[in-house]
C-alpha cells in the first residue's frame, strides 16, 4: 500500500481544512515545496496535491506552485482541484505530474471523463468525495444527490483504474477514518482504491492494508505529529508481508 502525504494548496500556501470547511483553514507552511522535500526525505515515494482554490473556483489556480514542487521534490505526484479540460490535463502531465484527479468534472460531465480515460488511461484518476453517502462537488461546497456506491460502481464501466475516496465528515478532524466505507468499496470494486479522510493511527493503516486498499492519504495527522511519515510507510510495507 502506497502512503501519500498530502499538500493542500490555497494562495500558494500549504494548508489543511477541517471537515471541508474553508472557514476552518490552518496554514502550515508558506513554502509547499520545502514540505514536499521533507516528505521525500522521510521516505515518501509519492505525494497527493490538491489545489483548493481550483477545486472551489472551477479552474486550476496553483500551476506554478505545483510545478515548483515537482521540480524540487522529484516525487511521483497526483494532483486534483479544478481540472475541467484536456488542456489542464496536458499541462499537468507535461510538467511531470504522474496522475491527474477528476472530481467535479467526473460527476457533472461523464462524457468528458470517458474521453479522458480513453486518451490518458491510468494517468487519470477519479475522486469520489462524499458526505452522508452522497457525492460532493465544487471543492466540497455542494452536495449532489448521487449515491457514492452507485457512482463508484459506474467508474469501472468507464475504464477508471484508480479511485480516491474521501469521507469529508472525517477529514481533518483527527477522529479516525471511515473503515466500513473502504471495506465495502474493496469488497465490491476491482479498481485501485486510495483511502482519504481522517486517517489518524498506524492501526488504521494496518487495517486498510489488510483489506487490500492500494493507497492511503495522510494529511492533518502528519502535520500535527499524530503519525510520523516514516512509521506509516514502514507499517504499510510490513502489513503486506
Amino acid at each position: 500500500m502506497i502512503i501519500y502525504p498530502a499538500i493542500d494548496l490555497f494562495e500558494g500556501k500549504a494548508v489543511r481544512l477541517v471537515g471541508g470547511d474553508y472557514g476552518q483553514m490552518t496554514i502550515y507552511s508558506e513554502d509547499p515545496a520545502s514540505v514536499a522535500c521533507e516528505f521525500r526525505d522521510a521516505g515518501a515515494s509519492a505525494i497527493h496535491i490538491i489545489d483548493l482554490e481550483g477545486a472551489r473556483g472551477g479552474k486550476p489556480a496553483n500551476f506554478e506552485v505545483i510545478k515548483n514542487i515537482a521540480s524540487e521534490a522529484k516525487l511521483e505526484i497526483q494532483v486534483g482541484g479544478g481540472i475541467r479540460t484536456a488542456d489542464d490535463i496536458e499541462k499537468y502531465l507535461g510538467m511531470g505530474v504522474k496522475r491527474v484527479i477528476l472530481g467535479t468534472a467526473a460527476v457533472s460531465t461523464p462524457g468528458f471523463l470517458k474521453d479522458m480515460i480513453a486518451a490518458y488511461g491510468e494517468a487519470v484518476a477519479v475522486s469520489a468525495d462524499m458526505r452522508d453517502g452522497l457525492i460532493a462537488i465544487k471543492g466540497w461546497t455542494e452536495l449532489s444527490d448521487i449515491d457514492v456506491f452507485g457512482f463508484c460502481s459506474s467508474l469501472e464501466e468507464y475504464g477508471v483504474q484508480t479511485l480516491i475516496c474521501t469521507d469529508i465528515s472525517k477529514d481533518g478532524l483527527l477522529g479516525g477514518t471511515n473503515i466500513d466505507l473502504y471495506h465495502t468499496l474493496r469488497e465490491n470494486l476491482s479498481v485501485k482504491i486510495v483511502a482519504s479522510g481522517g486517517i489518524t493511527s498506524l492501526v488504521e493503516i494496518e487495517v486498510l492494508a489488510a483489506f487490500g486498499i492500494d493507497g492511503a492519504i495522510l494529511g492533518t495527522a502528519l502535520y500535527e505529529g499524530r503519525i510520523h511519515l516514516a512509521e506509516a510507510i514502514n507499517t504499510a510495507s510490513a502489513a503486506l508481508k
